[in-house]
């Protein structure tokens, strides 16, 4: 595949000129029209967008397929954990057909006697390390480069899933200390892997590579609750942890030996793709520090900007991952089989909308419909209000499982474009400090998703018919998305601030 790239490029790079601006400086110029896809899809760099998908994809089914099998895992656990999370209780059938299952998948493998407190801390450990992480793993990530960081990440994470039934055998201490340090390793990969594009993504491709990498992890999201539960019940749960580990491994073995930190160290990328990212990032310092500018970030309103933006849309976007199997098997008493599919599909909606919101943010930018900073805000603006305008008329139209659905789907639709305007601004402002930003934003990420599920579970235990509980739940992470938005579309800036041009005095 490589060689037959080498061979390829030189010819269809013939589509991208290079030219001289007025200062002097050599930049490249995009091609445009259907060469453009061609020369770009046939590239090192989307290879790399493509591996790193695959990454994500692994590690978010890492992430979830304890939720899944933990069901099958324990001797007992109640079909709805919420006693009032709906105005009907599920059918006798329904329960009894989830028993049914229950009892098929437990006879495959062992059970345990697990209290809701300590599944409740299993399920938790693997956030425990994850709000201290991040900043480190950016920093690092940033002046060592990304390739070591993601790669041992992505290896540790899937090692480790391998062994998590093992661990379960051999006690609830091991089984909590695999799972934090699963978290921490999960961080490497969801953290370091921007550090990569601040060397590979030109300008006009930015918006694409990263949403092209970052859909993997829908992709794994709607694939673990797709099969999971299937795998319980006809194999047993130790194989979700066997297969999936198993495909992060592999991961791992096109990962080491195909991704360079940048375009220069590659063994394998033609000396036309080469010169073409090199002349792209020349006017911009992507060259990372050691030194960081901490006053001055503290006082950057356009950094603020992304990083309540970061808070308030993670708000919703953790809602929705942690209750959307609940509302769908409470609300429209959906049985076990149907749950896992319409739980899944909103995810599947949503990783075809982020790359596709990520081609049409790039192709206003090339084309210089919009500038980037409108384009920015228009497409966080289409992602907040649009997801927030499906999702709070739920609770009207429970009554159709149709309509329903069809919320949730076009709620996770319109919020993948976020992806493409708010969560990717921080590569506009500050190139050189990618890896480090990334780590803190993700911080806040974590935060908004401790607290998100916490007060949503609030809301809905305290209602007494649960219509209202799920109202409020809709309706504050609304709020709270919108009040994020505003002060995005106020301070957000997509230049390159003046603390992100040269290197500070103020030491990390």
């Amino acid at each position: 595949m490589s060689r037959m790239q080498g061979e390829m490029l030189p010819l269809m790079m013939t589509h991208t000129q290079l030219r001289t601006n007025p200062a002097g400086k050599i930049s490249a110029v995009k091609p445009s029209g259907p060469g453009l896809f061609l020369v770009g899809f046939c590239s090192v760099r989307y290879g790399l967008a493509l591996i790193l998908h695959l990454c994500n994809f692994s590690i978010y089914t890492q992430q979830m397929n304890l939720s899944i099998a933990i069901t099958a895992m324990v001797n007992h656990t109640e079909a709805s954990s919420q006693p009032n999370s709906s105005t009907e209780q599920p059918s006798m059938d329904s329960l009894g057909s989830w028993n049914e299952t229950l009892k098929e998948a437990k006879a495959l493998a062992p059970v345990y006697d697990w209290s809701p407190e300590i599944q409740g801390v299993l399920l938790s450990s693997l956030n425990y390390g994850s709000f201290l992480a991040p900043i480190p793993t950016g920093y690092v990530a940033g002046i060592f480069g990304a390739k070591y960081v993601v790669g041992v990440g992505l290896f540790v994470s899937s090692v480790l899933t391998l062994f998590l039934p093992l661990a379960a055998d051999a006690g609830l201490a091991l089984l909590i200390v695999f799972r934090v340090i699963q978290g921490i390793a999960q961080v490497m990969v969801l953290t370091g892997q921007y550090s990569i594009w601040v060397r590979w993504a030109p300008p006009l491709e930015r918006s694409q590579l990263t949403t092209l990498a970052g859909s993997g992890s829908l992709l794994g999201t709607f694939v673990v609750l797709l099969v999971g539960g299937l795998l319980c019940q006809t194999i047993g749960w130790p194989y979700i942890f066997y297969i999936f580990g198993g495909i992060g491994c592999a991961c791992c073995l096109l990962w080491f030996p195909l991704v360079y930190n940048d375009p220069g160290s590659h063994p394998f990328i033609s000396t036309s793709e080469k010169r073409f990212i090199v002349c792209s990032l020349a006017q911009q310092d992507c060259s990372p520090g050691w030194s960081l500018p901490i006053k001055a970030m503290i006082k950057s309103l356009p950094l603020w900007a992304i990083v309540v933006s970061y808070f308030c849309e993670y708000w919703l976007f953790n809602t929705i991952m942690a209750y959307t199997p609940t509302y769908i098997s409470s609300v429209l008493q959906a049985s076990p089989k149907d749950s896992g599919i319409l739980s899944a599909l909103p995810f599947l909606v949503g990783c075809i909308s982020i790359v596709l919101g990520g081609l049409l943010a790039d192709f206003l930018l090339s084309r210089k419909v919009l500038r980037l900073i409108i384009i920015r805000k228009v497409f966080s603006a289409t992602g907040v209000f649009f997801s927030s305008m499906f999702l709070v008329p739920l609770p009207w139209v429970r009554s159709s499982q149709g309509a329903t659905m069809a919320f949730l789907v076009l709620s996770a639709a319109s919020s993948s474009f976020c992806e493409s305007g708010a969560l990717v601004n921080f590569l506009d402002i500050a190139p050189r400090y990618a890896g480090f930003l990334k780590g803190l934003l993700q911080v806040f990420a974590h935060i908004s998703g401790a607290i998100s599920p916490t007060v949503a579970g609030v809301f809905i235990s305290q209602d007494s018919n649960a219509e209202f509980g799920w109202r409020n739940v809709f309706l504050v992470a609304a709020a709270i998305d919108i009040v994020g938005l505003i002060f995005y579309l106020i301070f957000a800036r997509a230049e390159v601030q003046d603390w992100a041009k040269e290197e500070a005095l103020t030491h990390f």
